[in-house]
């Protein structure tokens, strides 16, 4: 029977993990299965530092594992891979690997709170071991929103409604990602949950007072600054706050978010090819406004062309300190295949935990 321990031995979070050449600035995607001509000149810009990976992706583990590995050796060098894995909804990879339940049915599906801070710890070591057993570094997660009722695209990926639950809730599914080596990335900062209009399709517009944005979606993310190692922020225009979408905003990443909330990881732009970053204007205009804010790293997905021609024009010098934060978000080998994994007592013991035929 193979042990998988993790817990006390994982990723230096917030320490250089001492790489000879630092990862750029740049994420972008793959089109399916394999590498194709393309995306092997893509793969070796030294501007190129992440890869996301999405169901086209995907066609088993093994498939899969294979492809994490072309990517890395294709690069020559450390790249960062990442996927959204979060639940519900947002899971990318479905056979062959636990399905898991939107992130709001934790909550509803306990007892009480304290049954579900377990689950959400549970839930959070489930997702780092078998993401990272198929050579990604991270998921995309947690989504620290507040899941107000009227937001279409946040919903039941939220925890809960109740500012204290998500807090709670957040805390253990960050831990137990972090427990199992596995860093975590807060989205969508400030809070996107209390908007109707979905930022991948239309420009949302948060029109409520600064003080009640402050003291409640972004109290989420105040509380736990000290605990996830990065931070998506949100597609959304503040206008109590700043004229600029969050994540084009320097009021917002760097007087509130890294001088007032003391926060020193990573900042990933969302993706850059959604509506809602349309009012910078064109992809290089994106891109340079996101890292003049504060970003260490900005994403364009499902826009190839546009994604290689924004590589080409890139003519911003990459900065020091953001690559040493990004080097903190490798995952932490398992050395183990997905069907390892499986047969392990840590995920076993996990699924006997989680009741996922009450979940599911």
């Amino acid at each position: 029977m193979v042990v998988i321990s993790m817990i006390g031995y994982h990723t230096p979070f917030g320490k250089s993990s001492g790489i000879t050449m630092p990862i750029g600035p740049l994420m972008l995607d793959l089109e399916g299965l394999k590498i194709n001509s393309a995306e092997k000149d893509m793969l070796q810009n030294p501007l190129l530092g992440g890869i996301i990976f999405f169901s086209r992706n995907y066609a088993s583990p093994q498939q899969i594992a294979e492809l994490s590995q072309a990517v890395r050796e294709t690069a020559g060098r450390d790249i960062l891979i990442a996927v959204d894995h979060e639940g519900g909804r947002v899971q990318r990879f479905r056979d062959g690997f636990t399905s898991v339940p939107a992130m709001a049915s934790i909550l509803q599906n306990a007892k009480d709170l304290s049954e579900a801070k377990a689950s959400a710890y549970r839930w959070g070591s489930l997702i780092a071991i078998e993401v990272q057993a198929v050579g990604i570094d991270f998921s995309f997660a947690p989504v620290l929103d507040l899941g107000d009722e009227i937001s279409r695209v946040i919903g039941d990926r939220a925890f809960s409604t109740q500012v204290d639950e998500v807090i709670e809730l957040g805390r253990e599914f960050i831990k137990g990602m972090n427990d199992f080596g596995m860093a975590t990335t807060a989205k969508h900062f400030p809070g996107h949950g209390s908007v109707e209009a979905d930022s991948h399709v239309d420009i949302p517009v948060d029109d409520r007072p600064r003080e009640q944005i402050i003291s409640q979606d972004m109290r989420v993310f105040a509380e736990l600054a000290q605990h996830y190692q990065a931070v998506m922020p949100a597609h959304v225009i503040y206008p109590s706050v700043d004229s600029q979408p969050a994540g084009f905003s320097e009021l917002w990443l760097q007087d509130i978010l890294r001088n007032q909330l003391s926060f020193d990881g990573v900042i990933f732009s969302d993706d850059l090819s959604m509506k809602g970053a349309e009012v910078v204007g064109g992809y290089y205009e994106r891109a340079k406004a996101a890292v003049t804010a504060g970003c260490d790293m900005v994403l364009v997905c499902n826009h190839p062309k546009e994604g290689r021609e924004l590589l080409e024009s890139f003519d911003f010098e990459p900065d020091a300190k953001s690559a040493d934060r990004l080097a903190t978000m490798k995952g932490q080998s398992l050395n183990y295949s997905l069907t390892q994994v499986r047969q392990s007592d840590n995920w076993l013991q996990l699924q006997q935990d989680l009741e996922l035929d009450k979940l599911v």
